[in-house]
């Protein structure tokens, strides 16, 4: 089968193993449990994977910046900066979501999440209004001074996710990202519709979000917590709801790669 087929393609995966046993029993089951690392049935699809697995018409801009350790200061005025000149803009239909440094992890490292309501048309509606601003122009080439590197992705909200509410009060986020192998999307997305239902026991799913442009195949799950106790208490009690080990059995081998970081919201970040 071609990559363009599996990329238009779901996924399906056998029941993932209850019990343990012996002898032969024991050998089948191991067969099983080994079976669900690999592609049992594709089944195409004539929609694309956007619109099976969002039903938005926001764009959600992630920036990903490293920043040099002597300039995070002077970086983070400058992006402060930047945000005043976008709301200064009555015109544009893009907003900040979140701001944040990143406090375990990848340090010196600064993540800014922004929506464009209106789809594509409303970010090349924005990137050729501030191209003409001679202040946001020079922040932006201030800014590169302050950089080792950054990367840029765009995304699309998952559509089972909840709606996206802006926090008050101390908090601190936890976005764990993964790498999936290409052609699971659609499974991810059918599983973790029904995991979702198992982590509401704190309000703490922030976002859930899928690259559109930028690496490819990649997600982001945005949770909020009030501290790490809290965060350790939550998944902890998401582990003690029966069906959530069989979501994570579903979800683990479909992954590549994955890895978290905390983040702590920037003063300016209208989510605290």
């Amino acid at each position: 089968m071609s990559l363009a087929s599996l990329r238009h393609a779901r996924v399906v995966l056998p029941q993932p193993v209850r019990t343990l046993t012996t002898g032969s029993a024991l050998q089948k089951d191991e067969s099983s449990w080994l079976s669900k690392l690999m592609v049992r049935k594709i089944e195409p699809t004539k929609n694309s994977h956007s619109r099976m697995l969002s039903d938005k018409f926001d764009i959600y801009e992630l920036h990903t910046h490293n920043v040099r350790p002597d300039s995070v200061g002077k970086y983070l005025e400058n992006y402060k900066n930047t945000v005043q000149i976008v709301q200064s803009k009555g015109n544009l239909s893009m907003e900040l979501i979140g701001s944040w440094n990143v406090e375990v992890g990848d340090l010196d490292q600064c993540l800014h999440l922004w929506r464009y309501t209106g789809g594509f048309e409303m970010v090349d509606q924005a990137k050729l209004e501030l191209s003409s601003d001679k202040n946001y122009v020079q922040l932006m080439q201030e800014r590169g001074t302050f950089l080792r590197s950054r990367h840029l992705q765009y995304l699309l909200a998952f559509s089972y996710w909840p709606q996206l509410q802006l926090r008050q009060g101390k908090n601190i986020y936890e976005i764990r990202s993964y790498r999936l192998k290409p052609g699971t999307m659609i499974e991810w997305g059918n599983n973790w519709a029904r995991a979702i239902n198992h982590r509401q026991n704190n309000n703490e799913a922030f976002a859930g979000y899928f690259s559109q442009i930028g690496r490819l195949y990649n997600v982001h799950h945005i949770w909020c917590y009030k501290d790490l106790q809290g965060r350790k208490e939550t998944r902890e009690s998401a582990w003690r709801s029966p069906g959530w080990d069989e979501c994570v059995a579903y979800t683990v081998p479909l992954i590549r790669e994955m890895h978290c970081r905390i983040l702590a919201p920037t003063e300016f970040s209208p989510t605290q």
